[in-house]
């Protein structure tokens, strides 16, 4: 199992990006998928998550501005973050599995920088 995240980047308090975890080896679509972010050092914090059926959950920190979606055709799921704040920057990463803390069932991460 492979996967890889990316999107990632600068944006302003406010704005928008869309991060994307692609995957190989597994199909998305068959199992729970996770977003979490982490800064090195710090507690692991679960952001999202899709489960086998699409419905989607989120922490109430992100509640009402981050969307997860699924693209099954080509075994991607999307973080859309909308009116991001300072305390979202952090290190995103997908986590494929029904354990969002199994470091071994994700991928790199992607950066997410928020500042003025």
């Amino acid at each position: 199992v492979q996967l890889a995240e990316s999107g990632g980047g600068f944006v302003q308090p406010g704005g928008s990006l869309r991060i994307s975890c692609v995957a190989s080896g597994i199909t998305l679509s068959q199992s729970t998928v996770h977003w979490v972010r982490q800064t090195p050092g710090k507690d692991l914090k679960w952001v999202s998550r899709v489960d086998t059926r699409d419905w989607p959950h989120y922490a109430d920190c992100v509640m009402g501005r981050f969307i997860i979606t699924s693209d099954d055709a080509n075994n991607v799921v999307h973080l859309r973050m909308n009116y991001l704040k300072a305390e979202d920057a952090d290190r995103y990463y997908c986590v494929a599995g029904d354990d969002y803390r199994d470091e071994g069932r994700r991928g790199q991460g992607t950066q997410v920088t928020v500042g003025s």
